[in-house]
C-alpha cells in the first residue's frame, strides 16, 4: 500500500498545481488528525499536507489507525487547501524561477547540465571507481554554501556516506580554494555514515527533521546510492525486492527535493555487461528504476592526461552531450593545473 501511495505521488507531481495557502497548514489542522496521529504519519514519512492529499483512504486508514471515512475526510480537506488542479504553462514557468543551480566548480560541467546541479531534481552521476563521482560530491557540499551570485544557494549540505569516502580534509582544501573559512564550511555540512540500506533510508527521513527545525539545507548527497542494496540483495531471486526498495528510496528523495526546494545529488556504481561486444559495456546499477527516477544522469569516465569526461545521458530539456574537466587540489577546473 505504501508503494502504491508513493507512485501516486510521483504521477501527481508532474500534473498538478500546488498553490501555496495563505498560511502554512499543518497535519494537525486537518480534520480527524490530532498530535498522536500526526506523529504516526510523520514517522512513516508523511510530514506535509501534500503527502496526505495524494494518499489513498485505505492507506491513510492503515497507517494512522483511523476509519476509512475519517481518512476520506482528511484527504478531502488536504486537497481543498492545496487547490489541486491544472494551471497554464506560463504560470508553471513562473514558479520554476525559484529553482537554484549549484555550481560544480567547472564551467564546462555546469554548462553540460544546464548551469549547475538543479534544486527540485535528482542528479545522478555514475561511473567506474576514480571517475570523479565523489570529488564532485565534495565540491558541491562546499559550493552550496556560496552566495547565489557565485553559483551557490546560501545553504547547508547533508552528506549520506555509504562507503566511508567522505573526507573533511578534502572539504577544507576546496573551501580554501573558493574563499570560504574551512572550519565554517565543515560546520555547514551534516554527515552521517549509513551502515546498511535500511539505515540509509532512515537517514533521508532524518533530513526532513533537520529542515523542520529550520536548518537551511539546500543539498542532499547520497554517496553511493546503490552500494548497500547491491551487497544485501544478491541473486536473481532477490532482484524484485531490491528494486522495490530502491524505488521507494528514490521516491522519498524526490519528494524531499520538491517539497523543500533542495538539490539531490547521488552517485551510482556500475557493472560491465559481458554481452556487449562493441562499444562501452559499462552499465549503471539500479536499472530502469533509478534511470526513470533521476532527472539528470551523467556518465563519468577517465580521459586523457588526467582529465575526466562527463557525458549527459538523460535530461528532460537538454541534448545528449559530453565535456571534459579536471580534478585539482582546490576542486574542479576546466584546465589542468
Amino acid at each position: 500500500m505504501i508503494k502504491h501511495g508513493k507512485n501516486i505521488y510521483k504521477a501527481v507531481k508532474h500534473a498538478v498545481f500546488m498553490a501555496s495557502p495563505k498560511k502554512e497548514v499543518k497535519l494537525t489542522d486537518l480534520p480527524g488528525i490530532g498530535p498522536t496521529i500526526a506523529s504516526k504519519l510523520e514517522s512513516a514519512g508523511y510530514c506535509d499536507v501534500m503527502s496526505i492529499a495524494v494518499m489513498a483512504p485505505s492507506e491513510l486508514s492503515s497507517i494512522a489507525d483511523i476509519s476509512e471515512a475519517a481518512a476520506r475526510k482528511a484527504i478531502a480537506a488536504a486537497r481543498k487547501v492545496l487547490q489541486l488542479g491544472f494551471e497554464d504553462a506560463a504560470s508553471y514557468a513562473e514558479k520554476r524561477k525559484e529553482i537554484l543551480r549549484i555550481t560544480t566548480g567547472s564551467k564546462n560541467l555546469d554548462a553540460l547540465i544546464g548551469g549547475g546541479v538543479e534544486t527540485k531534481a535528482i542528479t545522478e552521476a555514475f561511473g567506474a571507481y576514480g571517475s570523479g563521482k565523489t570529488q564532485i560530491a565534495h565540491c558541491l557540499a562546499v559550493n552550496v554554501q556560496l552566495p547565489v551570485e557565485r553559483g551557490g544557494a546560501n545553504g547547508k549540505a547533508v552528506y549520506i556516506d555509504t562507503e566511508g569516502t567522505f573526507r573533511p580534509e578534502r572539504i577544507k582544501q576546496i573551501a580554501a580554494g573558493v574563499g570560504l573559512d574551512p572550519e565554517k564550511a565543515l560546520k555547514n555540512i551534516f554527515v552521517a555514515r549509513a551502515f546498511n540500506s535500511e539505515h540509509q533510508m532512515l537517514l533521508v527521513d532524518k533530513v526532513r527533521d533537520l529542515l523542520n527545525k529550520g536548518e537551511p539545507i539546500k543539498l542532499l548527497i547520497v554517496d553511493s546510492l546503490t552500494a548497500h542494496f547491491r551487497a544485501e540483495f544478491t541473486g536473481r531471486g532477490q532482484l524484485a525486492d531490491r528494486q522495490q526498495r530502491i524505488n521507494r528510496h528514490m521516491h522519498n528523495l524526490m519528494r524531499l527535493a520538491e517539497t523543500y526546494n533542495i538539490a539531490v545529488y547521488v552517485t551510482n556504481q556500475v557493472m560491465a555487461r559481458p554481452d556487449v561486444l562493441f562499444g562501452d559495456p559499462t552499465q549503471a546499477i539500479g536499472g530502469n528504476i533509478v534511470g526513470h527516477a533521476s532527472t539528470y544522469r551523467i556518465y563519468l569516465r577517465k580521459g586523457k592526461k588526467d582529465s575526466r569526461v562527463a557525458k549527459l545521458i538523460d535530461s528532460p530539456n537538454l541534448p545528449d552531450a559530453e565535456t571534459v574537466f579536471f580534478i585539482t587540489r582546490h576542486g574542479l577546473s576546466d584546465k589542468q593545473v
